[in-house]
């Protein structure tokens, strides 16, 4: 089984979301599937995807407080700041993070471990919506 769908997600406000429960809720046929891969690709190039920690929203609170102290905005010398202070920060957040990941699927669930989840990281300000393409291939129950 082939499916491939691009999900759009709801406006957040800068700093690392979880969209588990969200990507899966636009992927009812992930259920039909024994064993396959689900590929996840972020289309923007100010935002990021990653696995991490799904219980202690505070891991996410400090994932932000660290990438800010990281890669801090109003920095001089860049030129790229068309769209604002925030915005060649996001672009180097982005980078260092990826933008896609690739998951298992068994049984019809995703194989992620006890206290993991897909982050959102939103690195402007306003982001607005964001797009992901979800590819699934896998074999059907």
């Amino acid at each position: 089984m082939w499916r491939q769908t691009i999900i759009t997600l709801r406006p957040r406000p800068r700093g690392f979301h979880l969209i588990t429960d969200e990507l899966l809720g636009h992927l009812p046929e992930l259920r039909q599937c024994e064993v396959g891969l689900l590929h996840l690709w972020l289309r923007h190039t100010s935002a990021s995807l990653t696995i991490n920690e799904n219980a202690d929203g505070a891991v996410r609170r400090d994932f932000e407080r660290f990438f800010n102290r990281l890669v801090p905005q109003d920095q001089p010398g860049y030129e790229h700041d068309y769209e604002g202070p925030d915005d060649l920060p996001a672009h180097f957040k982005a980078s260092l993070l990826g933008c896609q990941v690739s998951l298992p699927i068994q049984a019809g669930r995703l194989a992620l471990g006890t206290w993991q989840g897909i982050y959102l990281g939103e690195h402007r300000d306003q982001g607005g919506s964001r797009q992901v393409v979800a590819t699934l291939h896998g074999m059907a129950s």
